[in-house]
């Protein structure tokens, strides 16, 4: 017979309880999602351990203190505190970069197909993939951030408007602007992303 799952809020309010193994619980569960949200942001092995624990840093410190209020999901709330930390450490290094729109319509991701590759296969892709994160590196921060949220991170477009504290139509059109300046870019380097 399975157990049930105790949700995150069940989990929060044993800790609250004084039950501290619920908090590692909680963490043991999302935190797979949220490092690979910030290391995919940030690139940096040392840079996303900190960011990760800042953010668990300051959820602790929110429960603790009582600020906790549910409003949704706990781990878009995870997910927006991590955000944020991500934020500010590329306002205090003035990280930001712009590219101009253009207009074709195919998706960048269409062309990146997963299959059981040979290893000169897999170093193709190897190079295609580290490619199209070079690519992502070179879009403005915001569209940047839903790109990976939605294709790294496997977030709804509702969860990234939560985490982001936008409009669902806001996050769409950041994804379709996204994708809009891949296009151009690679068109623009003049670049052949298949393997």
């Amino acid at each position: 017979m399975k157990a049930a799952v105790i949700s995150d809020q069940e989990l929060i309010g044993k800790y609250l309880s004084g039950n501290e193994e619920s908090l590692e619980k909680l963490i043991y569960r999302h935190k797979r999602k949220v490092y690979a949200y910030i290391m995919m942001v940030v690139k940096d092995d040392q840079l996303a351990d900190d960011i990760f624990q800042d953010t668990f840093i300051k959820v602790i410190n929110t429960i603790r203190s009582g600020s906790y209020k549910e409003e949704g999901k706990f781990i878009q709330w995870v997910m927006r505190i991590a955000h944020n930390l991500i934020i500010d450490h590329f306002r205090r290094n003035k990280r930001i970069p712009v590219i101009n729109n253009s207009s074709d319509e195919y998706d960048i991701f269409d062309l990146v197909k997963i299959t059981d590759p040979s290893i000169e296969e897999q170093m193709i892709m190897e190079q295609i993939y580290d490619d199209v994160r070079a690519l992502i590196e070179l879009l403005p921060e915001e569209q940047k951030e839903v790109l990976i949220m939605r294709h790294y991170s496997n977030m709804s477009f509702k969860e990234i408007a939560d985490v982001t504290n936008v409009s669902i139509n806001t996050a769409l059109g950041r994804m379709r602007y996204a994708l809009i300046n891949l296009r151009k870019i690679i068109k623009d380097k003049n670049l052949v992303l298949s393997a």
